[in-house]
């Protein structure tokens, strides 16, 4: 994922969320806190809790915003668009497709593999839960372009 919308999902994670002093255990919107004084304040988000840094806050925003890809189709779809034609095994006309992912499912999830890691490479997926999920990096844009 880019810089910039790595700024602007760090951005948006400060504006959803309070700094929240833990030791007094309370709001401190000025950033400071109006109880003991401290500035070592972790962020608050109403219905979903504290913690310390946005990672977790930017992981919620886009899990709550964004529908994650489904990673088997949308490779499917990728080989698909490059191999059209069909096979011919005996009578049998048969989608190339189908007759790779049933006949060799460990190539096959190999070949989805360095798919995936092509497509975050290049910025056209990202994921924020190391690889347990994918978005369209063109949906998150959408979505901090709305914000």
């Amino acid at each position: 994922m880019n810089n910039e919308i790595q700024e602007k999902l760090e951005k948006l994670a400060l504006k959803k969320s309070i700094p929240f002093c833990i030791g007094c255990y309370r709001e401190a919107p000025t950033k400071i806190c109006p109880s003991c004084g401290s500035d070592d304040l972790a962020r608050f988000v109403r219905a979903e809790g504290m913690g310390w840094g946005t990672d977790w806050i930017i992981r919620s925003i886009v899990e709550s915003e964004l529908t994650p890809v489904n990673v088997d189709a949308a490779f499917e779809n990728s080989v698909r668009s490059c191999y059209e034609e069909n096979v011919s095994v005996l009578w049998m006309t048969l989608d190339a497709v189908t007759v790779a992912k049933e006949m060799d499912p460990i190539s096959w999830d190999i070949a989805k593999s360095e798919w995936l890691s092509q497509e975050e490479g290049e910025g056209i997926i990202t994921t924020f839960d190391n690889g347990a999920s994918y978005f369209w990096c063109h949906e998150l844009e959408k979505l901090l372009d709305a914000e």
